[in-house]
């Protein structure tokens, strides 16, 4: 074949990037293809590529980097594993008395509660203890991560979301004050003496609504007790109200917690809160163990908690690098374990504190993708049930309710100002699971991203086939794909017999610059027939063949040799200036 007829078929064909039905829902989604990024393909190894759009170009993940943290926990601790809290004795226990001190080390388990404590208690009774003369000292040196109480993302300073992690957590660092005005009554939900409440609330003869529905509060954190300043006008005829925030240090509320939960059980602590490492002459007591990692990293993406998120992370650094744990050594234990895994694509990957709630944290869609497909492959439905699942739990249980997603994907969801981001999996009615990214960085308004997702992700429920139309630019002569280079040489002889209805090429490669001398050479080392053409990039193509077999056979070749994600496009004769790509 003659580059004359070559040139003819590359100006003649459409090379596709989405299926027609997303282009369609794209192009009346309103927002600039440029702030979209898509990427689906069928869930595991092998699977098809179903749909590309700007799926290698870096954005911001918002909440969806989770799974990166998440993932790589389970792949190197395994979902049964259980997070310890060690409890230890200094000095002698005789008769009950216990002379010295009680030594609490926490490893940064970001789920010990006040439900905990109970269970605790009972232990320490069972030991023997009935009364202790020193100080209940507590170990938080398990992570390097100072002593701020919020990351201090936006002006929300004091909500649970900013709250920052702690090796000695305890009710995720949040303090609830309840308030319950037709009773008169303010109190703390758990005993802490680490902050001070001081009610300056009026009460007034008014209907429960608007601003006489809700306490004012301001929160000031100026002397060495933070103080809660409850104030302007209640209804007395509200009932309660909870007021959870990020108040006082976590390590302060378990102190407190523990020693007035051990003083209803009738043991006595005669000392006071002291920081210090566990001694070297400190006697294990007992461990007490978290629930399991799987539900752990279940509460993590349905919920999206970004306290546990940061803990996954931090843990990690621990385990791999050694204590103290750092954001640098997390960040580096993360990407590490997923490398190794061979579970992390190419590009730009910026995980930051692993949580989302950043501006500098980056991925693309491909990476992401690449993520959940050896997720998928290693731990199947397993895996994807601690994911939200559409209208019935998390982060999608509203959205997808009364819809033909219900029950059909399983996800992970990420919002920030400007970005709403979704990835995971969607099984079709046809039974086919598909691996799902949609990253929507945009000025245009987030529900326009969300109601693009949705549209996406109810069209592929519906959507029946494996092949499929990909949506791009027509070519137009005035803008002439270049023929960089060509090579027919190996160019498969027709038969006499096969009366071909068109020509079929294999797409190794879409580049920005020139393909490498590299590049060409391992296709030229594999005899292939190819052209190099340009648009707005350059595109390598291998072929042509006459039929499909002889061009699905070198693209055998290509995936193996060259790239894995290569496809093939058919432009038939009858088809003129459009081209189908059958992967």
């Amino acid at each position: 074949m003659n580059k004359k007829i070559i040139l003819f078929i590359v100006l003649s064909s459409w090379i596709y990037a989405l299926p027609a039905g997303i282009n369609r829902i794209v192009n009346k989604s309103g927002i600039p293809k440029n702030d979209i990024s898509i990427y689906i393909k069928e869930a595991g190894n092998g699977g098809r590529e179903l749909a590309s759009l700007n799926a290698s170009k870096t954005r911001t993940p918002a909440s969806v980097i989770k799974v990166l943290p998440i993932y790589a926990a389970t792949l190197k601790l395994g979902f049964d594993y259980r997070w310890p809290t060690q409890f230890y004795t200094v000095g002698s226990l005789k008769n009950g008395v216990l002379k010295g001190d009680l030594v609490v080390k926490g490893f940064g388990d970001p789920t010990l509660s006040t439900r905990d404590l109970k269970s605790i208690v009972s232990t320490i009774k069972a030991k023997g203890i009935k009364k202790i003369t020193g100080n209940i000292v507590i170990d938080r040196s398990y992570f390097a991560v100072g002593t701020k109480n919020n990351s201090g993302f936006d002006k929300n300073t004091y909500s649970p979301y900013n709250a920052m992690p702690d090796a000695m957590m305890f009710n995720e660092r949040i303090s609830t004050i309840c308030i319950t005005p037709n009773k008169n009554a303010v109190h703390k939900k758990v005993a802490d003496g680490s902050y001070k409440i001081v009610n300056k609330l009026q009460r007034v003869n008014k209907p429960c609504k608007g601003r006489y529905s809700w306490p004012g509060l301001k929160i000031n954190n100026s002397s060495a007790m933070p103080e809660v300043w409850l104030q302007g006008k209640i209804s007395k005829k509200c009932g309660k109200r909870n007021i959870c925030k990020v108040i006082t240090k976590p390590y302060k509320s378990f102190y407190y917690a523990l020693k007035d939960t051990l003083k209803k059980e009738g043991v006595t602590v005669s000392g006071k809160m002291r920081l210090n490492k566990v001694p070297s002459n400190a006697n294990i007591l007992f461990t007490h163990y978290s629930r399991s990692l799987e539900k752990i990293i279940s509460k993590t993406a349905k919920k999206s908690n970004n306290l546990y998120a940061r803990h996954l992370l931090l843990l990690l650094g621990a385990k791999m690098y050694g204590a103290p744990s750092t954001l640098a050594k997390g960040r580096k234990a993360v990407e590490y374990i997923l490398r190794s895994k061979g579970a992390l694509g190419r590009g730009t990957l910026r995980i930051d504190n692993g949580s989302g709630l950043s501006r500098t944290a980056k991925l693309n869609a491909k990476l992401l993708a690449y993520m959940y497909d050896n997720a998928y492959n290693r731990y199947g439905l397993r895996w994807m049930k601690t994911l939200s699942i559409a209208g019935v739990d998390g982060t999608i249980k509203r959205r997808f309710r009364g819809t033909v997603v219900k029950n059909r994907a399983w996800m992970k969801t990420g919002t920030l100002n400007r970005v709403k981001n979704i990835g995971g999996y969607v099984k079709s009615r046809s039974g086919r699971m598909y691996t799902v990214v949609i990253l929507v960085n945009t000025k245009q308004g987030r529900w326009k991203a969300a109601q693009l997702q949705n549209n996406i992700m109810k069209w592929l429920v519906t959507y029946k086939g494996r092949g499929t139309k990909r949506a791009v630019k027509t070519v137009t002569p005035s803008k002439s794909k270049i023929i960089i280079e060509t090579n027919t040489k190996s160019v498969p002889k027709k038969s006499s017999i096969e009366k071909p209805s068109g020509a079929y090429y294999i797409q190794t490669g879409s580049f920005s610059s020139v393909p490498t001398s590299d590049y060409i050479a391992s296709i030229k080392k594999l005899g292939l027939p190819y052209t190099t053409e340009y648009t707005d990039k350059y595109k390598v193509l291998v072929g042509p063949y006459s039929n499909e077999n002889l061009a699905r056979t070198s693209l055998a070749k290509v995936r193996k040799h060259i790239n894995g994600g290569a496809f093939l496009v058919n432009n038939k004769s009858n088809m003129k200036s459009k081209g189908a790509a059958l992967y």
